[in-house]
């Protein structure tokens, strides 16, 4: 089993990343929170996961999903407890920080759970019901580094990307474009809005 990964990265995808070991590439998936943490990380700058290590039964090729600290590991494990949820749906879900759903968890705050990518509201009273009391640990830590996404935000971001990937732009190429123009304007609130700002920096370019 692989539990940890350290080398150079030398690839970013959407929701993963391949990591160059000595030669040799592990494509990792990456959950939204981790792969925000490690925004400014480039291809060719060292990087470093702590990794969950899962074969399916159908599928034999293995599959690592990374994070960055080992109580985060411990989080995703004790989320995987809970029935029904696999260890990719899992990953997809964590658009919000550890600490945050931990807390919703401990507040028994299926409002915010239900928000999550892929967890309604049905499953939302499930994790509360099989970790509540369980999580406290990771509601009270600090996440260093770990900017939280507001699910909004983070649904606003792929709609745009799937709209310029829909007329003709690569996915590399939109990612970067949305990820630049939403920090240029934070208050945008609509895929055409950002469209019509991308447009407009490109219309500016020489």
């Amino acid at each position: 089993m692989i539990s940890h990964i350290r080398g150079v990265l030398h690839r970013k995808d959407e929701d993963r990343m391949v990591v160059d070991v000595g030669g040799v590439g592990y494509e990792i998936v990456v959950p939204p929170f981790v792969r925000e943490a490690y925004r400014d990380v480039q291809e060719g700058d060292p990087i470093e996961f702590v990794t969950y290590y899962y074969v399916a039964e159908r599928q034999p090729r293995p599959i690592l999903i990374g994070f960055k600290r080992e109580v985060e590991r411990e989080f995703f494990e004790k989320l995987l407890s809970v029935g029904d949820i696999g260890p990719m749906r899992a990953a997809a879900a964590l658009v919000r920080s550890v600490s945050v759903i931990a807390r919703a968890i401990e507040e028994k705050d299926v409002a915010t759970l239900k928000q999550l990518p892929g967890i309604g509201e049905r499953t939302a009273g499930k994790i509360v019901a099989a970790l509540c009391g369980k999580v406290a640990k990771e509601a009270m830590m600090l996440d260093e580094g770990l900017a939280d996404i507001p699910p909004a935000r983070e649904d606003l971001r792929s709609e745009t990307m799937d709209a310029l990937v829909s007329i003709g732009y690569r996915r590399s190429e939109a990612k970067q474009l949305v990820d630049e123009v939403m920090k240029k304007f934070p208050d945008a609130s609509t895929p055409d809005e950002l469209i019509q700002e991308i447009f407009r920096s490109q219309a500016r370019k020489p």
